[in-house]
């Protein structure tokens, strides 16, 4: 089990993906789990912008429900087994367990703007610089309101296994040395420890995720 918490354009995603393809787990981001929410009908999901992650600072007047129900998915998914969890603060919510890897991708913030200004076209530096400023602070409104914690603990490196700069490091790299750690970790003996085995899950939300991932629970 992985989560990776990851800055935008620091090529977290893609790193989780090779990750889970060299793993042969299920591959979990923002998409997949808007669906497990759209299966409860907690939320309604036709306003979602790819290109913007500003959809998960949209819940005042549900925010209580909505809190719960993504923690609820989130150890569903840890139970499920055999994924890499991409954003949605998963490394908070499983901090505690012993057979979870937990990592943080991020890149300095001129490596990010050259990103953005190349993957999205903008030729401006100013505006790739302004939407990037937009959009963490946007992350840290969500880490804020749905885990309670500051931006700068969800960053720092005590509250994750591995950190890496994709600044330095090629993303290729990166994967490599997850799966090497991920690796380790599963060779570690977690007797006495608290580990995803012994989540317990709502029946109803445990046959969703199954649902979702395409595949049946084995647990």
């Amino acid at each position: 089990m992985i989560t990776i918490s990851r800055e935008i354009y620091s090529e977290g995603s893609y790193i989780g993906e090779k990750v889970a393809e060299a793993l042969g787990y299920h591959f979990v981001d923002k998409s997949t789990m808007e669906r497990v929410f759209a299966e409860h009908s907690i939320v309604q999901l036709s306003e979602v912008r790819k290109s913007k992650p500003g959809f998960w600072a949209r819940f005042d007047d549900m925010r209580t429900t909505t809190i719960k129900f993504l923690k609820q998915v989130i150890l569903a998914l840890a139970h499920h087994g055999n994924m890499v969890i991409v954003g949605r603060g998963a490394f908070a919510v499983l901090s505690t367990f012993a057979d979870v890897l937990n990592v943080r991708v991020q890149s300095p913030f001129h490596v990010r703007v050259r990103r953005a200004m190349e993957k999205e076209g903008i030729e401006d530096a100013g505006r790739a610089e302004a939407l990037l400023k937009e959009w963490d602070r946007e992350r840290d409104a969500f880490v804020r309101a749905f885990y309670d914690i500051s931006w700068y603990y969800a960053t720092a490196a005590s509250a994750f296994d591995l950190v890496i700069n994709t600044g330095k490091v090629l993303p290729d790299v990166a994967v490599t040395w997850i799966i090497q750690a991920h690796a380790e970790l599963k060779e570690k003996k977690t007797a006495e420890k608290l580990t995803t085995g012994t989540i317990e899950v709502d029946t109803a939300l445990a046959n969703t995720v199954s649902d979702v991932l395409g595949c049946h629970i084995t647990h």
